[in-house]
């Protein structure tokens, strides 16, 4: 495979992202929990929960900086990789970042340090109001991130202005609350809290294993257990309603997620497996729950779901229509001053297709001028590879509705104060809390895969394809900044696990002694020998 810009920018802005995303829900999902713990230790006064909170804070701690190191070089390669892309969308993602930054990042970073350092400096609940203060800045990050990256799947509230070459905002109100951003943005923290349940969960589980830290790991386990049930709950609500979302506004996102090849009558069936073929444009094989996907997706009995070769063919339309105004703009472009009104009128009726030219101009150089062949082929770059799509989703969805399962047992045992019983007879179920903690990262690096390689070739969805917004740098320059992000990423991951898996072997400084086993028969006291008294 030949390499190019595009494509090793695209890995390498990938690679940041999700290795990013690697402490992201980890921060999201503990800052709640630790601020929940903490209110019950404010309300009971019981130093066993202000030990876990130490405990746990601990590890989120470690957690946040990395995480906070690792985004802050994300926002740097929007304007050494992607300089147009970056031009193109300032005026609309400068306020998001920009109160990103103010009110949310600096709400993190001031009370972070009240957080760690502030225990016997405040009174507990100004305490607890730093902890939750910290909560907040943590979730509202992710809220502007997703703002922006919201705008990107369905960009509303703002006009491409043909003069500057800029997408301008005309309604903050329509970017602020796009319901694709607040879809993304409740889902994603949602899988957040569930990492972070099934971490706290699957960590307690290996203390009670060990027989060390018994208190704490029971306390622990019953509230990861009953936030991790409501949350894993709401991430498959929530998830349906970001699948509704992309019906509406990424019916080729949703159709390659489906690996749905043609129209089917409404309700459309759902796929459990199947084997895609792209060159043949048609699944091998197939095991499909009739009705199944239509209801999902649109919520009615009636609505016609869009298959993939009917979506190639609407592109050739909007294709043929953006080499429309594709023209138009160059001659704007040429002579804004004295350019006529029926070239602007042109241009503004056919504007909403013309990121559908700029997918030609891979092909020639004049859009206007594209050969059926080239259009076709164009139409076709619209497709993201149907294969990792369908089964990166499902990877996901099993992943959520097995998180579900094993938070339900554990909060039954919880609940009905049997957590000793997983001790004495059930350790298995103890085994498959530990094994499970990397799910969740697994299933939220999923849905991020499905979420952006599902929007290709777009960075724009329909307004802006990849290939036209990347920098004017050389392969060699790509490859020298990517290889540097895999040996830095790489050693701080190291370091990242390291410093977890010392503090979670030393854990919560509570005085408690691991469970010992009797002593053997020869040390035994004799019957009638006075008891040695203890030291």
């Amino acid at each position: 495979m030949e390499l190019n810009v595009v494509d090793l920018s695209r890995l390498q802005f990938a690679m940041t992202a999700l290795y990013h995303f690697l402490f992201v829900p980890l921060t999201i999902g503990l800052s709640i929990l630790l601020a929940t713990m903490e209110t019950v230790y404010v309300m009971t006064g019981r130093e066993i929960w202000k030990r876990m909170v130490k405990f746990w804070g601990t590890l989120f701690g470690i957690n946040f900086v990395l995480g906070v190191a690792t985004g802050l070089t994300m926002e740097f390669q929007f304007g050494m990789n992607w300089a147009y892309f970056s031009q193109y969308v300032g005026d609309v993602f400068g306020a998001p970042l920009a109160i990103e930054g103010l009110m949310a990042f600096f709400l993190e970073a001031t009370f972070v340090g009240l957080f760690f350092f502030g225990w016997d400096k405040l009174s507990r609940r100004q305490h607890l109001a730093a902890t939750w203060a910290l909560a907040l800045g943590t979730n509202f990050s992710a809220l502007w991130i997703l703002i922006a990256n919201g705008w990107m799947q369905n960009p509303v509230g703002a006009i491409f202005n043909p003069d500057t070459m800029r997408m301008e905002v005309n309604s903050f109100f329509d970017v602020l609350f796009n319901p694709v951003a607040q879809a993304k943005f409740v889902h994603t923290v949602s899988a957040g809290y569930v990492t972070a349940a099934l971490f706290m969960l699957g960590i307690s589980a290996w203390y009670m294993l060990q027989g060390r830290h018994l208190q704490i790991a029971k306390r622990s386990m019953a509230i990861a257990s009953a936030f991790g049930f409501a949350s894993a709950l709401s991430v498959v609500v929530l998830g349906d309603e970001s699948g509704y979302e992309a019906n509406l506004n990424q019916k080729m996102k949703l159709a390659t997620i489906e690996a749905m090849w043609e129209t089917e009558p409404a309700p459309a069936a759902f796929n459990v497996v199947a084997w895609p073929d792209m060159e043949k444009r048609e699944n091998i094989f197939a095991i499909e729950v009739p009705y199944v996907m239509g209801l999902i997706a649109t919520r009615s009995l009636d609505t016609v779901i869009p298959g993939i070769n009917e979506l190639v063919d609407r592109s050739k339309d909007r294709i043929r229509q953006g080499a429309i105004a594709w023209d138009a703009l160059q001659k704007i472009r040429e002579n804004p001053e004295t350019v006529s009104e029926e070239v602007r009128e042109t241009f503004s009726y056919n504007a909403s297709s013309l990121g559908y030219a700029y997918l030609l101009l891979p092909y020639t150089d004049n859009p206007l001028e594209a050969t059926t062949e080239q259009i076709e082929e164009a139409a076709w770059s619209t497709v993201p590879n149907v294969w990792p799509m369908f089964y990166a989703f499902r990877i996901m969805v099993a992943c959520g509705f097995f998180f579900i399962l094993l938070t339900t047992v554990f909060f039954y045992y919880s609940s009905s104060g049997k957590l000793d019983l997983l001790r004495e007879k059930h350790r298995w179920l103890l085994h498959v809390a530990v094994w499970s903690i990397p799910l969740p990262w697994i299933a939220c690096e999923m849905g991020w895969f499905v979420a952006e390689y599902g929007r290709q070739p777009w960075i724009i969805e329909s307004m802006l394809p990849t290939s036209a917004a990347v920098s004017s740098l050389s392969v060699t320059e790509v490859l020298l900044t990517l290889a540097g992000f895999v040996i830095l990423y790489s050693t701080l991951l190291v370091i990242e696990i390291a410093l977890m898996i010392k503090y979670i072997r030393i854990g919560p400084d509570d005085g408690e002694p691991a469970e010992t086993a009797p002593p053997p028969a020869s040390a035994q006291p004799v019957s009638g020998a006075a008891p040695v008294p203890a030291e």
